[in-house]
Formats: C-alpha cells, structure tokens, sequence
C-alpha cells in the first residue's frame, strides 16, 4: 500500500450552546471524513478541508488560535479542535517537546505538523511571481490547499492556479488497492496526488495517471460531505438513486465524496469514485479532467449547493435546475419578492444586511420576528426575537458568524400550523409527490418535527391551496428536478415560509413511504430524458407515515433541549399507523396541542 488514510470525526457542538466541548469516553461527534494522500500530511490536509467548518485546511488561512492560555488550554483537554490547535501551538513557538508533555501525542506526528510549519514559513518569503516551482509541488504533496498558498503569498487562490499550471504541477489520479495487494486491482476508486514528472525518451514530461478517460458520455454527482445536523444520511440516498438513474440513461457516471459511512463512497455503486474532499479545488480538477457533460448538484444538500455559483461561474453546466433559479430562491429577499408577484401569501417581511436596517424593519413589523439568514444548512442562525435588544443583539452576532449575509426579517405567525411539499418538476409539468403535515407547531425546524404523510388535520380548501402554491412556485423558478415548498397555515391562509429548488431531506421518507422511486424519476428528468407526464406514479400507503426525529441530547446534558427554528435532531426514523386513533398518533398530536396553548 503506497497511500496513507486519515479519518477525522465531525462535531455539532456549534447548535449545543453551553455544551461540555472536551472529549472523553462517550461519543460525541455526529460523522466523520476521510482524507487519501501519499503522505501523512497530504491525507490530513484533505480530511480537515473536507470537514466544512470554514478551515481551508491545517494553518494558513488566518483562523488559528494566537492566545498561549487558551492554546495551552485546549491542548490539555482533549477538544474537537486539537488537530488545528498542534499547529497553532507551533506557529506561536511552544516547544514540541511542551506539546508532547501535555498531549502525549507521539513526537512523530508532532514532528510532522512541524514540518509544515516551516514549509509555511519558508514560501511566504516569495511573492506568487517568484515563488520556486520546487516549493510549490512540495506544499501540493503534503496536501496544502492553493487558497492556503495563496494566504502565504499574499495573493489570489486563481493566482496560484495559475502559477501551478503555468509551472505543470498538476493533480494525477492514483487507484486505491482494495485488493490488499492479493491481486491486481480494477476498482474505479481513485484519490488525488501530485507527482515528480519523470522525462520520456522523447523528452516530453510525464506523471503516471491512473483514471483513464473514457470517450463515453459523462455525469459527475457531487455528494454531501460529512454528517452533520441538517445534512445527513438522506442526501446521500438521494445521490445513490441518482447515480443509478443516470446509468440507466447510459451515462457513465462519476462520484465525488469524503464521507466513509455512505453508501455513495462504496466503489461499485459508480462507475467512477473520486474520494476527495467536495471542495471547489478538487472539484475544478476532476471535472478538467474527466469533462463531463455537466454536474448535479441538487442531490448532496447544501454542501454541492454551494458550489453551484462557481460552476456556473467557471461555464460548468448544471444539471437541472440553473444557478440563477438556485440562487434566486437561497436568496430570501429575492424569493419573497418573486411571491409578491405571483400573488402567493408569505408573512410580512424586510431585508437587513446590517443592525440599523434591521431595527428599521422592525418598526414597520409586529414582533414577534423570525430572523432568518440566507446559504444555511439546517435552519443555521433562525432565531424568533421578541423585542428591539434581542434583534439587535442576534443581528450583530450572526453577521460576526456570517458576514455580508442578507438577513430576512419576518412577521413570525404565532401559533400557525406547518406543512411541506414535495414535487418533481420538468418546467412544464409538476407532479407533487407528497404533503405533509407537522405535528409541532410553526416556529419549530422542520427537521425536528414530527411530520404526517398524508396530511391529517388539513381541510379541502388549505389543500388546494397548497397545490397551487406549490406547482406556481416551482414553474415561476424554472424549476427541473426535486423541489420543496414549506409553508405556515393560519386562519386557512397558507403561507409560504421557503421553497427549495432540490432534494430535501423528506423526500427519501416520501419514497418509502409510498414505495416509489422519486428520486430515479427527477434524476431523468434533470438529465432530460424524461418529462413528468412519462411516469406511471402510483404511491402505495395504506394509513399513515410519520416521520420522528431523533435526538441526542443525553451526550450534551447541560444544554437548552427545547426546540426552535435552529434544527438540533441528529437522525429520524419512519413509524407506519393504520389509523389516526392509533396511540403513537395521539401522544403526537397532544403534543401539539400543549404547544399551541402556551
């Protein structure tokens, strides 16, 4: 075996305020990435730019810890943040030695961080005009993003893209050995390195590469990166079916992931497997490389989302639905406008990029007000403030998370009720493949409620509504593929809350519920081979589906367990009820009933 693994977990403690952030005996952590390198350092750079916490990976990015008391605090107990704070240790001048003594972390791997200290140290001496060749392919061999060696230069990541193909230092492809050497490999299970070229006879350079490019028509799937609230297993389910679905379409078809624990990462479900970080360097390579005739991104949730701007940026064709519809709806004031037009209810609303905006706003809102920021996972940052210091307050504080976000400020319609929409959409046609409904009242994240497939306390008349709603919202945004259309019904006005031209995390639920292929059919449909009148739907359920969230909060004790727009469920599960007089079903629903009565 010529590659070394690395495999670093990924914690939540970001949506558990005042949470116990050491780790001990008990698991606290909520999935995990991988990383592949030929090296220990290349391997750990790839895991740590693969977690998506806003790292480019190990240092030089100007986000490391620069207090001794609080380095040497977090070296002393254990934190889910130490693989970081070894580097920050170094860079601030404590002794390996020092660092041993507190870790016990073994002197080898200390001595490796060490390294790459000093090959910081030593390329931010240059400017990217004069920077030596031999430097650069050393900082890619142990793995350091271009975004890392352009902070050490002082200049653009595209600069030092430039630079390494200007220089031919450029990522080769490697098979990984599932065969343990028994025997020749075939798997088309490949990671990323960077090589010394060898000179041919003829005098022209070369790098072996081991993924061969075919001349078949090609679909790259990104994939969902690491579990995580908000974005779990579902999204990977969601990118199985589409991989299958675009193989029955005779394509072959080329999977980008991190995360060990999928299904998406088992190297017989593509006809490629690309175990990289779904990290836009990465990404640019392998589609230079392969050329595909375009990329999905609706399928891996927020993680492939985001990366759809520069896809389109770049001239990467987009699979489906287009950026400028994707990035209309994540934008909440730019989607609250196009329902405005369209004649379609939401609350009252404003847009705010800074705390005086957002007072203003509210003198012309009643609180209370939902403070929603726009590009988050799992309802990052939602908070329902009830006076002018709380918004204020909340407002500072998310733009220091998150800056030069737009904030959406809604009228927050107390005491609503909450259902969602589930559909498929060719542009011309849609077909809603589910609604349903919430058990917890409005105010509460959409992944922490219990949900009910078929709705079961919704009349005719907000039922048709919904309808409507759902199919004008996914045509108005050119939709082609999965969309979802949350809502909050009030005195029988429904109201629109978000819609999501992509897969949600309920449509895996849908699918099995109702014992159909959802995601086949709007993976055929984003490819253009199928429009929606060509299926045969048929949903199968006999009662009702409900959709539980699972949490976990016996790891983090001392924490505020109640729930709020910021989503903290960590799983779900799916219980089957004949009837509505079911015991299960009634427990729920008074639930809601204490909800609705505080």
């Amino acid at each position: 075996m010529d590659y070394v693994i690395v495999k670093i977990p990924r914690w939540n403690f970001d949506k558990f305020e005042g949470s116990d952030r050491t780790l001990g005996l008990q698991m606290k952590s909520v999935g995990e990435v991988m990383g592949i390198g030929r090296s220990f350092q290349e391997a750990l750079h790839k895991a740590t730019q693969s977690l998506e916490i806003k790292r480019n990976g190990l240092g030089a990015d100007g986000k490391g810890y620069k207090d001794y008391d609080q380095i040497i605090e977090k070296l002393t107990y254990a934190s889910w943040d130490r693989v970081f704070v070894i580097y920050d240790a170094i860079q601030m001048g404590i002794p390996l030695s020092r660092i041993h003594e507190i870790t016990k972390i073994d002197m080898w791997f200390l001595k490796q961080y060490e390294e790459l200290y000093h090959l910081e140290k030593e390329i931010s001496k240059y400017a990217i005009d004069t920077v030596p060749r031999e430097l650069v392919l050393e900082a890619k061999q142990k793995g350091y993003g271009d975004r890392q060696i352009a902070h050490m230069l002082d200049c653009l990541e595209s600069q030092v893209y430039k630079k390494r193909e200007e220089m031919n230092v450029k990522r080769v492809y490697k098979l990984v050995d599932t065969c343990a050497a028994e025997f020749k490999a075939e798997t088309p299970y490949y990671y990323s390195t960077f090589e010394n070229e060898v000179e041919l006879p003829s005098g022209e350079r070369y790098a072996a590469n081991d993924s061969v490019v075919s001349d078949k028509k090609k679909i790259i799937v990104l994939g969902s990166g690491p579990n995580r609230i908000g974005q779990g297993i579902e999204f990977d389910y969601c990118c199985v079916h589409g991989v299958l679905a675009a193989a029955e379409c005779g394509y072959e078809t080329i999977m980008i992931n991190c995360n060990p624990e999928t299904v998406s990462t088992d190297f017989d479900i593509s006809d490629k497997l690309y175990f990289e970080p779904v990290f836009w360097e990465h990404i640019y390579d392998i589609i230079r490389h392969e050329k595909p005739e375009g990329v999905i991104v609706q399928l891996g949730g927020q993680t492939a989302l985001k990366l759809a701007e520069k896809l389109d940026r770049y001239g990467i064709k987009i699979i489906g639905t287009t950026f400028e519809s994707l990035d209309l709806a994540e934008d909440r004031g730019s989607f609250s406008t196009l329902l405005k037009e369209n004649n379609i209810p939401y609350p009252e609303f404003g847009v705010a990029e800074t705390a005086e905006e957002a007072l203003a706003i509210a003198d012309e809102l009643d609180f209370p007000i939902l403070v929603r920021p726009s590009y988050v996972l799992g309802g990052q940052g939602m908070k329902i403030v009830i006076n002018k210091q709380e918004l204020e307050e909340h407002v500072v504080d998310l733009l220091r998370k998150i800056p030069n976000n737009k904030l959406l400020l809604d009228h927050y319609l107390d005491g609503a009720i909450e259902a969602e929409a589930d559909a498929i959409c060719d542009g011309e046609n849609v077909y809603i493949i589910g609604i349903m409904e919430h058990i917890e009242p409005c105010g509460i994240h959409s992944g922490d409620s219990n949900a009910t497939l078929p709705p079961f306390n919704l009349g005719e008349f907000v039922m048709q509504q919904i309808k409507d709603h759902t199919k004008k919202i996914a045509l108005s945004l050119n939709t082609v593929g999965l969309i979802n259309v949350q809502f909050a019904i009030k005195d029988d006005i429904v109201y629109i809350i978000e819609a999501n031209p992509r897969a949600s995390r309920t449509v895996p639920f849908i699918a099995k519920a109702y014992g159909e292929p959802y995601v086949n059919y709007a993976t055929k449909v984003m490819l253009g081979e199928k429009k929606v009148t060509d299926f045969n739907f048929n949903p199968q359920l006999n009662g009702y589906a409900i959709k539980q969230p699972v949490f976990s909060f016996n790891k983090f004790p001392n924490v505020n367990k109640q729930l709020g727009p910021e989503m903290k469920s960590t799983g779900e599960s799916i219980l089957f009820i004949d009837s509505l007089k079911d015991d299960a079903f009634y427990e729920l629903y008074s639930r809601r009933k204490m909800y609705l009565s505080k």
